[in-house]
């Protein structure tokens, strides 16, 4: 079955970095469109930033632009996103995602419901 499981959370102060991973299995990673979605307190999921199939091409929500890096490997299967310039508005769950269907363009990225998402690792931006 599918699987992925984030890491690379925790706690770190405004202005500071993290950089979160995700382990994929069960699925031909390689064929899918890869995204992170969060979910701050209180809010509903948000689209954080999606990677093209083969990793050329990216996709970042304005409010992360500039700050997030996403990263895949399709030989080892790990998905990661490195956030440099972290702000209290950062903080949230982080969830690492494919799209529920292969061969999804980054051109026309599916909504969150059209993802499956992992169980998520928390981000807390604080001093």
């Amino acid at each position: 079955q599918v699987q992925l499981v984030e890491s690379g959370g925790g706690l770190v102060q405004p202005g500071g970095s993290l950089r979160l991973s995700c382990a994929a299995d069960g699925f031909p990673f390689k064929d899918y469109l890869m995204t992170w979605v969060r979910q701050a307190p209180g809010k509903g999921l948000e689209w954080v930033s999606s990677i093209a199939l083969d990793g050329l091409a990216t996709k970042y929500a304005d409010f992360v632009k500039g700050r997030f890096t996403i990263s895949r490997d399709n030989v080892k299967k790990t998905l990661s996103l490195q956030m440099d310039s972290l702000e209290s508005e950062d903080t949230a769950v982080y969830y690492c995602a494919k799209t529920k269907s292969p061969y999804r363009s980054i051109l026309k990225i599916p909504s969150v419901d059209d993802h499956d998402r992992g169980q998520g690792t928390q981000v807390t931006v604080s001093a």
